[in-house]
């Protein structure tokens, strides 16, 4: 068997050093620091912003909260579900009343940024895309590939 062939057949895994990233030459320092970039920009970011809840409407009925009436399909699946655990109905009611309390509660929310400065908003907003860009930039191959791979 020729040298060409044997390096075919070699099915050995590349081993690669710390210092590779996503299977690429080099770049973990890149993407330490990108990463880092990234959380605290992300962090700063997410200090700034107020999530309040809303209460449920169901239609127009009455303008009363409806958050009772989304837990009717849950609770009667649960109960089939005690009753016979097997029941495709009670698996389909509780799945079905679980989404749609977690529906309800997500498109209940409201979400406000607060107010800052401009010059804080690019801080904020400069580190998070810096950082990503670096992320990016790390999974890239760093540097010459050496020919004597083996």
């Amino acid at each position: 068997m020729s040298r060409a062939q044997a390096s075919r057949c070699d099915t050995r895994p590349v081993k690669h050093e710390l210092r590779d990233v996503g299977g690429t030459r080099g770049g973990i320092g890149m993407f330490l620091f990108g990463l880092g970039l990234a959380v605290v920009g992300g962090y700063l970011l997410l200090q700034q912003v107020d999530v309040h809840g809303g209460y449920w409407r169901f239609g127009s009925w009455g303008g009363g909260t409806s958050f009772g009436i989304t837990l009717i399909p849950l609770l009667l699946g649960i109960g089939l579900l005690f009753y016979d655990a097997k029941s495709i109905a009670g698996w389909v009611l509780t799945g079905a009343g679980a989404l749609i309390l977690f529906a309800g509660i997500i498109a209940n929310l409201q979400i406000y940024f607060r107010t800052t400065s401009l010059f804080n908003t690019l801080v904020m907003l400069g580190l998070l895309v810096a950082g990503l860009g670096l992320i990016a930039r790390s999974l890239r191959p760093v540097g010459r590939a050496s020919s004597s791979e083996s």
